[in-house]
């Protein structure tokens, strides 16, 4: 008998222990694995969305809702090719840019999920968050098409986006951005063939002027260390050290916020952590 999209989906579903995603294990739960609707907020979709996938009645989700999926069910490379294909749709190619998180790292960032935490693709495409990044830095689900910091740092986004990454670094702009063009750089020279990467270098060259001097002088620059102050509307000014840690064999970014225990910045983060904002 043939495996549908929606049993496997069902299947990996129940696999998954609410623990490994972060979840309170409550007492009494009837569903062994993930519910619906918990599966549907991990991958930023409807939970109707979800029903209709797992009972067949929609057979086509686009490449974006397969890879969401996939990170949220937590799947190996291979598994992930699988879901691609019971989907009616070609796997990733391994000469573009990849948005699949391994499950070790997965695991890790729910074990790290109490403070502020944003991974990003090689292009700097914001992929998944925490619970207390959104509430410190904004809701990514406000904004689906704006989620590239370069694209956000160097004025090409909608103003609103533009709006909501209210961070300033103590270091200026100037090391930051020229980090990302160089992580950009390296991006389009692993990934030459990737239609995203390319639009993007073209997009920077042509609408932002300080884009395309620090492209032309090929800016090449490092992140470190840095503290930042973040302007929140409802809590005020929070001051937090910013740290960018990389996975060995991938072009994954986890950026990280945190504030020194017992610090008013570290209150007004357990303010957010315990009454996030909506926004």
């Amino acid at each position: 008998m043939e495996t549908t999209l929606g049993d496997t989906l069902r299947i990996w579903r129940d696999r998954l222990s609410p623990v490994d995603v972060g979840l309170p294990a409550a007492s009494g739960r009837r569903a062994l694995g993930l519910r619906r609707e918990e599966l549907a907020s991990l991958a930023g979709l409807s939970v109707d969305y979800v029903v209709r996938l797992e009972q067949g009645r929609a057979t086509t989700p686009s490449p974006q809702v397969v890879a969401s999926l996939a990170r949220a069910l937590q799947l190996g490379t291979c598994e992930r090719d699988h879901l691609y294909q019971l989907a009616g749709l070609a796997p990733p190619s391994p000469g573009l840019i990849s948005d699949h998180v391994p499950p070790g790292v997965q695991r890790l960032l729910t074990r790290l999920g109490e403070i502020p935490l944003g991974v990003f693709r090689a292009d700097w495409t914001l992929i998944q968050w925490s619970p207390l990044w959104a509430a410190l830095i904004g809701d990514p689900t406000s904004f689906p098409a704006d989620r590239n910091l370069i694209r956000v740092r160097f004025g090409l986004a909608e103003p609103r986006a533009i709006a909501r990454w209210p961070v300033v670094s103590q270091l200026g702009p100037d090391v930051l951005d020229t980090a990302l063009v160089s992580d950009l750089r390296a991006a389009a020279a692993t990934y030459p063939d990737d239609p995203e990467v390319r639009a993007l270098v073209a997009e920077g060259r042509a609408g932002s002027s300080r884009f395309a001097e620090m492209w032309a002088r090929g800016a090449v620059g490092v992140h470190i260390a840095d503290r930042k102050t973040i302007d929140h509307p409802v809590v005020g000014p929070i001051e937090v050290d910013c740290d960018v840690l990389t996975v060995p064999c991938s072009d994954l970014r986890i950026v990280t916020y945190t504030a020194p225990a017992r610090s008013e910045d570290a209150e007004k983060l357990d303010f957010l952590r315990v009454v996030p904002v909506a926004g």
